[in-house]
């Protein structure tokens, strides 16, 4: 039990390489992972290619010490073993630093720490680092460590990401608090997820979390702070504040195009590798959240490429071994990472594979910058006939409208996110309503058959079109509403086909602007009636093929729920909308308007 500045103990097990049962005296360093999910526990993306079965933590951590390392898995503050009460994100950095510098005196340290871990083991590590404990020595940070988790993981483009809640009931029903009191346990496994999903906002006292109260106010905190500000500049959540204090120390940051912290992970990446003497390394790969041994994500197979073994190394544990050994032991390895390692998604058969899965292939990448520095940016322009063009549109005047009815909002149907079910499914799907995603609609129509839907597509290609970097989209709009939202959807269309008569609609990324932080997100201002005015809505990155005879569509829409929540377009504070009203909104694409889509194309 190691106590923190404020005396609350945190559970600590720690891992010592030993021959005959006896540890070795000899001190070595210390790999430190800090977890809110149990130091005994098991993560459903611990596997391997060859094996599904995922390993334990401890199991895991034996390989580590196996490799020379000490190992010490802690409980986060308020979780499991630990004393304290949990507050997501926000006691992570002083508990680290304060963790750091007890394993550094222990007579089996050597005095160097380094850190891993995924999702908020990751975060945990990036607060830490934002305070530069003397003592951390390395770090491989895997989907996660917040460059400002208001403009990805916890919020994006001024809208609230609802994973946030599903994570927040299914955590508050693992917490020591419930475990310890029954009639909390009973009123947590009363409430209906889903249900509650189909009536927001929520409240004190009046959401699925009523019966944990500590869970229910840091979700309320995060859904009512729309503003950026002192909020969201706690440690914690906005590296990107500190960069110039981070510790300089080598680091990887991973994640993947279907994660949550892809833009975290390109973020960090720029900002340190250009501040620090690193190494810093970027290692994106075309997985969902943790699942580095798969090849496929939702209804898409990469190809046998796609898994991170094999590709980057003989499993996970043997990369970070490899990594650790690098900075940590003298003379006992290379460098085993480019600057940038990035899957790039395309190039397969478009068949059906034996499982099922839409065969859309891709190839690994290594690269000297991100984005790589043979990417150039490239005008797509929407026309008013749903063309996306590489001319400008030469109608003096032109717009397409439609209406965005917050009580039949468009549904989700994969994307970047995490942590969402019992509501919410990561992935790449064909965009088309089906019975078992949450907020579709009989007869499941494709979401390009919806009214509140703009779809704009090239014509098929004539040869292929390489996009790799950040993804972003400039519109003139306009609304009769003081507030809407303004989604974005990237989508590669493959054409009919034997397997898939209908094509298939693959999701690459998506993007939001809530339009009341259009003009800076430290304030709103309202939107008024008649007035058109330019936005810019960031799309997460992505690196795809668009093969020849596939299609490059954008999606323009004012909802994507459940990943985020629902603008009641009454300008209302943030998550407190209780009079909801439609809102027509127009896309303007005329020549002195031209909306457009930016795409970082390879230059051939």
């Amino acid at each position: 039990m190691i106590t923190m500045r404020d005396g609350v103990r945190l559970a600590t097990d720690i891992y010592r390489p030993a021959i005959d049962g006896r540890p070795i005296d000899t001190p070595l360093p210390v790999l430190l992972e800090r977890t809110p999910y149990d130091k005994l526990g098991t993560n459903h993306g611990d596997r391997t290619r060859d094996d599904p079965t995922p390993r334990s933590k401890p199991e895991l951590a034996v390989d580590f010490a196996r490799g020379g390392y000490v190992v010490a898995l802690q409980d986060c503050r308020g979780r499991y073993g630990s004393e304290g009460v949990f507050e997501k994100y926000l006691n992570e950095g002083p508990d680290g630093v304060d963790t750091i510098a007890w394993l550094a005196k222990q007579p089996w340290c050597d005095g160097r720490v380094a850190t891993l871990g995924l999702s908020y083991g990751a975060h945990v590590q990036s607060a830490l680092a934002c305070l530069a404990p003397p003592a951390l020595a390395a770090m491989f940070l895997d989907s996660g460590g917040f460059s400002s988790a208001f403009h990805s993981g916890i919020r994006q483009g001024g809208a609230f990401e609802l994973k946030q809640a599903t994570w927040a009931y299914k955590h508050a029903l693992l917490s020591p608090a419930t475990k310890a009191d029954p009639a909390r346990l009973a009123a947590l496994k009363a409430e209906d997820l889903r249900a509650w999903f189909k009536r927001m906002p929520w409240s004190e006292g009046q959401s699925p979390l009523a019966a944990a109260p500590e869970y229910e106010k840091y979700l309320l905190d995060q859904w009512r702070n729309g503003l950026f500000g002192p909020y969201w500049e706690q440690n914690g959540l906005y590296a990107a504040g500190a960069y110039d204090a981070y510790a300089d120390v080598p680091m990887v940051h991973m994640s993947s195009w279907y994660d949550p912290y892809a833009l975290t992970a390109t973020q960090n990446y720029v900002g340190l590798a250009a501040r620090k003497r690193g190494p810093v390394k970027l290692i994106l790969g075309p997985w969902t959240h943790g699942q580095r041994s798969v090849t496929h994500a939702g209804e898409v197979d990469f190809g046998a490429e796609a898994a991170l073994d094999g590709a980057l190394a003989a499993d996970f544990v043997t990369l970070r071994l490899a990594w650790f050994d690098a900075w940590l032991k003298d003379g006992a390895g290379p460098d085993p990472l480019p600057p940038v390692k990035l899957f790039v998604m395309g190039g397969g058969t478009g068949r059906k594979t034996p499982e099922g899965r839409l065969d859309h292939g891709g190839r690994w990448l290594d690269a000297d910058a991100w984005p790589p520095t043979t990417s150039a940016i490239t005008d797509y322009f929407l026309r008013i006939d749903g063309g996306l063009d590489r001319a400008a549109p030469p109608e003096a005047e032109a717009f397409r409208d439609y209406v965005h009815d917050p009580a039949r909002p468009a549904p989700t149907i994969g994307g970047a996110t995490a942590s969402g079910a019992p509501v919410m499914q990561a992935g790449a799907f064909d965009q088309r309503e089906r019975p078992d995603m949450f907020g579709c609609e009989a007869p499941y129509r494709p979401l390009a058959e919806r009214d509140d839907v703009l779809v704009f597509q090239t014509p098929p290609l004539a040869e292929a079109v390489e996009v790799i970097g950040p993804i972003r989209a400039e519109l003139f709009i306009g609304s009769d509403q003081p507030d809407t939202d303004f989604h974005i959807k990237l989508i590669d269309v493959h054409p009919p086909s034997t397997d898939y008569p209908e094509g298939f609609a693959m999701n690459l990324t998506t993007g939001v602007l809530r339009a009341r932080y259009r003009e800076g997100f430290d304030h709103e201002t309202r939107l008024e009636p008649d007035q058109v005015y330019r936005i810019t809505v960031e799309a997460f990155p992505t690196a795809n093929l668009f093969a020849p005879g596939h299609r490059i569509r954008l999606d323009v829409s004012s909802s994507n729920f459940p990943h985020f929540d629902v603008n009641p377009n009454s300008g209302e504070p943030e998550g407190q909308g209780t009079s909801p009203r439609p809102a027509r909104n127009r896309i303007y694409v005329d020549a002195a308007r031209p909306s457009r889509l930016l795409l970082p194309i390879t230059r051939r």
